[in-house]
């Protein structure tokens, strides 16, 4: 019988990009062939495998290979690995890995540039570590020139951060050093000024950008005025800007509909979101979740379930399904009016209509059995969160307790507690408010009883 035919460099890569297992994929790349002698490995493999193992986030693992990168002679690594590398991390949260990713590029062979700093500078934005910026732009010049994606970056930064002033100098800073700014840096400044109502401000800007720059505003710079201007309910000029998208051939998606349809509820004015509706059809936006979303919301603020519920019954029909936003925007507002039944009864229908409970859910129908001193049916919610890990709002456990011990009812106290027990968050605030409360109604002699009748379930109670 012959030998397997070595696994060659070139078939390496093809089976590492065919391979969807990431632990697999390692095993791969670790023994491609039963042969001792050395494997020479491509920079294509490497970039292969370190891509993999970070997307599953498999960090330790990734690191391994970075060891091994470092140690080979035949070729340096490319910047490409490096980026991909501080955006893993950054997508995990973790910007001191980011940062070490960064500083160690030189020890590769490799010369750092914008592309990694651009890189880790927005990790560092999808971490919210603000304050770690000015350290790693003090020494850029050394070897790398800011480009237009750098100020796009430091802009989304300041914006996000609520310094608008700051974001507002970056910008001018660009233009002192002939950057030219992209339709990026106008719809990511105008857009943080709309979130925080500079309106006026951003209006000009729009004008700028066309005037000046000769940039054309997009979808997203119109969405952004859009949602500022119904913020601030001045619906008519909202709608100016849609025709005006209409007039310059831009296309509307659904988003923008859904902004105005919850506009439109919110100042009273529902009858018109038919209108918006059969518009949406006519250009050719078909209705999605988030649009039936804006409608649910709409029809729940104005406490009319029925059309809610309609709703949902026109997502089924037209094949849109819903989703767990939906729900739980009428179980809330049915909690919210004291209709806890039909709150109790959505949310146990959720999994027939094929939407699963998210922890907010829960949340949300455990506070609202809660509320309406509904105990025996919080209890069975309670137990199901923490089967899913879904513990309750430290605020939320407490009413809880102490609901029951204003009832009286120490058979069901006991089986909460166990259940808290059971799923580890128990503390002590809990154990006194129990005890206190129990012991001030004379249910009990003393706290020792209360006590005496828990450990007939357990042997040792892990009290945090």
């Amino acid at each position: 019988m012959n030998p397997a035919k070595p696994i060659s460099p070139f078939r390496l890569c093809s089976l590492l990009r065919l391979q969807n297992d990431p632990k697999l994929a390692l095993q791969l790349f670790q023994n491609p062939n039963p042969d001792p002698k050395p494997f020479l490995y491509t920079h294509l493999s490497y970039d292969l495998i370190i891509t993999k193992l970070g997307r599953a986030k498999m960090f330790h693992e990734m690191e391994q290979i970075l060891s091994q990168l470092r140690q080979e002679t035949r070729f340096s690594p490319k910047e490409i690995i490096f980026c991909n590398v501080i955006s893993f991390y950054g997508r995990a949260r973790l910007p001191d890995r980011a940062i070490q990713t960064f500083e160690s590029i030189p020890e590769f062979r490799c010369r750092r540039s914008v592309k990694s700093l651009n890189s880790l500078l927005n990790a560092l934005l999808n971490c919210k570590e603000f304050d770690k910026f000015d350290e790693i732009l003090a020494g850029i010049d050394k070897f790398a020139t800011p480009d237009v994606c750098t100020y796009n970056i430091l802009i989304k930064a300041f914006c996000e951060n609520g310094s608008l002033g700051d974001a507002r100098n970056v910008f001018d800073e660009m233009l002192m050093k002939r950057v030219f700014p992209s339709v990026v840096t106008f719809t990511t400044l105008i857009s943080g000024l709309c979130a925080n109502s500079w309106l006026d401000e951003a209006f000009r800007l729009k004008e700028d950008m066309v005037r000046i720059f000769n940039v054309k505003p997009n979808a997203f710079v119109y969405a952004s005025l859009m949602k500022g201007l119904c913020g601030v309910n001045e619906l008519s000029l909202a709608f100016e800007l849609k025709e005006e998208m209409l007039k310059n051939k831009i296309r509307l998606d659904s988003g923008i509909y859904s902004t105005l349809i919850a506009a439109l509820f919110k100042v009273g004015r529902k009858d018109e979101v038919f209108v918006i509706l059969k518009e949406m059809t006519e250009n050719g936006c078909k209705p999605d979740t988030v649009t039936y979303n804006a409608m649910i919301s709409g029809f729940c603020n104005e406490k009319d379930f029925e059309a809610a519920y309609g709703v949902l019954e026109e997502m089924v029909e037209k094949g849109c399904k819903p989703d767990v936003i939906g729900y739980n925007v009428i179980i809330n507002a049915l909690c919210k009016e004291g209709k806890w039944r039909e709150a109790n009864d959505l949310f146990e229908d959720m999994p027939r209509r094929g939407c699963s409970p998210d922890f907010r859910a829960y949340r949300i129908i455990f506070d609202g059995l809660c509320e309406g001193m509904r105990f025996n049916e919080a209890a069975f919610v309670l137990d199901e969160m923490l089967f899913k890990g879904y513990p309750p709002m430290s605020a939320s456990k407490a009413k809880f307790v102490e609901g029951l011990c204003q009832e009286g009812s120490l058979e069901l106290l006991c089986k909460v507690l166990n259940s808290l027990v059971k799923g580890n968050i128990v503390d002590g605030d809990t154990w006194s408010l129990a005890v206190s409360k129990v012991c001030k109604k004379e249910e009990l002699s003393n706290g020792s009883e209360l006590v005496d009748i828990l450990l007939k379930d357990f042997e040792t109670l892990p009290i945090r």
